[in-house]
């Protein structure tokens, strides 16, 4: 039957167009049901348009800072529309090679919003949402409202930002990452609520351009999920670059007036002050979609906010599966593929692993940048690990000074008994672009020998990581 699947994968964010190309792969006849836009938030208004913002600021900082390099550049500035649009005109380019992705695996679009009715049917509606922006086009040859049947579905539906009540974002004075990405102009003044990703992100960028920018973190750390001394490091440098930072400290309220916000901000001691911005940004985090699908009425368990689903993406229904942020933190890009592509390998009878949630790298990409795979030193030693821990420092290293760029930390965390690679965290230039060569390793089940005794080149950033597994063991040699 023309409507019908051996999989329907609800969702076309990374996880969901990932998975069904890799269900496509298998011989699997697959559908995917999309109510937006093709790449989901990742591509449209997350990882990859943030990347561009990102990189204008960057090249901005370096214009700025010429003269280090023996260089010479007479007035430097910046066109806020300009830098809008070649972010928006990246995601473009990407939404509409998805689309192509999907048409060369044969795995047919269907444009609405999926209800699942009972295991094994999807009801498709109309959703109003269809290619909401002129760049995102319904996929030509897409279909459209009516009932599907699958054998399997999988539900990638992601994560919309979380909202605090009495802060509620209002798109003008207090914005989402959705807001902050396309904003008429550059704020003066920011206010940024919440210390994770999002949040370090954007407060990394709009300081780069010039805005005056304070963070409020509720935890006494910022980038909670982060090692303590990385975490610790970055702020010095944050504080170096301007940005004002309060950790301990909640935003207890806002009030918006025609010019911005002045937000009370209330500290651990009982203390309390008000800041006053253009505009505050709410990045406290982000809630599973799980609202819409009938998973009620189904018997699909839920936990705050996500569905409940184990290492294969099963949830408590047969036959219905969930993955990526829908499903639950880490809520990466990465870690949605992986799921997808581990979810469809089990339905098609492959011997796949379960999902080993602490192999899955983390970055951050303000600057200096933030990366990191598996356990902290805290988390380490509070699962009863002996450890050996290895430091080594962007001023040690030659290519790090020839790039200017001296300030940062690699550092290694090994299990003392058996020598296995536990964590490894970095902050510094380019380690989003480091931190898969200890993924690597910790994928292979490495120990201390193998990164001793693996030639890294030189001269490279990546030397850091050689001279940070001896380090852990007595044998750096360039500190």
């Amino acid at each position: 039957m023309a409507d019908s699947y051996d999989v329907i994968v609800i969702g076309a964010g990374p996880g969901g167009y990932v998975t069904a190309i890799r269900a496509a792969q298998l011989g699997l006849k697959v559908a995917v049901v999309e109510r937006e836009h093709l790449g989901g938030i990742c591509l449209n208004w997350g990882c990859i348009p943030t990347k561009a913002l990102l990189r204008s600021a960057e090249i901005y900082h370096y214009m700025q800072h010429a003269k280090d390099y023996g260089l010479s550049v007479q007035g430097a500035s910046f066109d806020p529309a300009a830098v809008v649009k070649r972010s928006r005109g990246v995601s473009g380019r990407l939404n509409g090679g998805v689309g192509m992705l999907l048409k060369k695996n044969k795995v047919d679009v269907i444009w609405g919003e999926a209800r699942i009715t009972k295991p094994g049917e999807v009801v498709v509606a109309k959703s109003g949402k269809e290619a909401m922006q002129p760049q995102h086009p319904e996929p030509k040859g897409a279909l459209g409202a009516g009932t599907y049947k699958a054998k399997h579905i999988i539900i990638a539906t992601g994560a919309r930002p979380r909202v605090i009540p009495g802060i509620e974002p209002d798109g003008k004075q207090i914005w989402t990452y959705f807001e902050a990405m396309v904003p008429d102009g550059m704020p003066k003044s920011l206010l940024v609520m919440g210390s994770g990703a999002i949040g370090i992100e954007f407060a990394s960028f709009y300081r780069s351009m010039g805005a005056e920018v304070t963070v409020v973190e509720l935890l006494p750390q910022i980038m909670p999920v982060e090692d303590a001394e990385i975490a610790g490091l970055a702020r010095k440098q944050f504080e170096k670059q301007g940005i004002k930072i309060m950790t301990g400290a909640k935003v207890a309220k806002v009030a918006k007036s025609a010019s911005g916000v002045t937000a009370t901000i209330e500290t651990e001691d009982g203390k309390s002050q008000d800041i006053t911005a253009e505009k505050l940004i709410s990045a406290v985090g982000v809630v599973g979609n799980v609202e819409g699908l009938g998973l009620e009425a189904l018997g699909v368990k839920t936990d705050r906010g996500c569905i409940v689903a184990d290492g294969y993406g099963k949830t408590s229904v047969a036959g219905i599966y969930a993955i990526g942020d829908v499903a639950g933190p880490p809520m990466l890009a990465h870690k949605a593929e992986h799921e997808g592509v581990i979810c469809v390998e089990k339905i098609a009878g492959l011997d796949a692993h379960p999902m080993d949630k602490l192999k899955i790298p983390g970055c951050t990409y303000c600057h200096p940048q933030v990366a990191s795979v598996g356990l902290t030193e805290t988390k380490a030693k509070d699962a009863g690990y002996e450890i050996k821990v290895g430091r080594f420092p962007f001023v040690g290293n030659g290519k790090a000074i020839a790039l200017g760029e001296p300030d940062g930390l690699i550092k290694t965390i090994f299990d003392a008994k058996t020598g296995q690679l536990l964590g490894a965290h970095m902050v510094g230039a380019e380690v989003t672009e480091l931190i898969q060569g200890y993924v690597v390793a910790m994928t292979l089940e490495t120990t201390e020998a193998e990164l001793m005794h693996t030639v890294f080149p030189h001269p490279t950033l990546s030397e850091m990581m050689h001279e940070s597994a001896l380090d852990a063991y007595g044998r750096a040699i360039h500190i």
